[in-house]
């Protein structure tokens, strides 16, 4: 943790951190603690709204698709409660249309997972509205591809027909691709 980091974080250093994935919150919770924030984690969407009504915190780092609801709607609650806090919306469902909305309801910034702390500290204490630089060693198209087809099959409980439906592709192709080993 560097003195520049304090001073960048301000008087106020607490952190909310709101995911449903508790290995992930918890290792990003101890990392940003590292980093001089004082973090408390929830893992959904009540949890979190309760957590901002008794304190509400300064930085919040907040998962776009949770188990009990959507991240938006959280950030709505701390917006209300504090209009000044810096909100990270960090999703592994990175879209547009999803970006825009997070930031008109009030998201300082958008980060698409897999997301490490030093990206979250920078996210949350960058003050120019410039485009961050680009990642030093950035995934393949095909990589994306294949990791986002991987994902949608694991959420359709590793179901081929169901993955193709969803994914608007024919159902053989989809094998093929499954058979085939993931791109670097």
């Amino acid at each position: 943790m560097s003195e520049n980091t304090l001073d960048k974080i301000g008087p106020d250093p607490s952190l909310l951190l709101v995911d449903d994935d508790e290995i992930f919150v918890n290792r990003l919770g101890r990392a940003m603690e590292k980093r001089g924030f004082r973090t408390r984690t929830a893992l959904g969407v009540a949890e979190a709204e309760q957590m901002i009504a008794e304190a509400p915190p300064a930085y919040a780092v907040i998962d776009l698709r949770l188990e009990d609801g959507h991240g938006l709607d959280v950030v709505d609650h701390l917006r209300e409660r504090r209009p000044d806090a810096r909100i990270i919306v960090l999703t592994g469902y990175g879209a547009i249309a999803t970006a825009v909305a997070a930031v008109k309801m009030g998201a300082t910034d958008y980060l698409a997972k897999p997301a490490d702390a030093n990206d979250v500290t920078s996210a949350l204490l960058s003050t120019t509205g410039s485009l961050p630089p680009p990642p030093n060693n950035p995934m393949s198209a095909d990589r994306i591809r294949w990791e986002h087809i991987q994902r949608v099959f694991e959420q359709c409980d590793r179901n081929v027909s169901e993955t193709a439906r969803r994914l608007h592709m024919h159902r053989r192709t989809l094998q093929r691709i499954l058979a085939k080993r993931g791109p670097r």
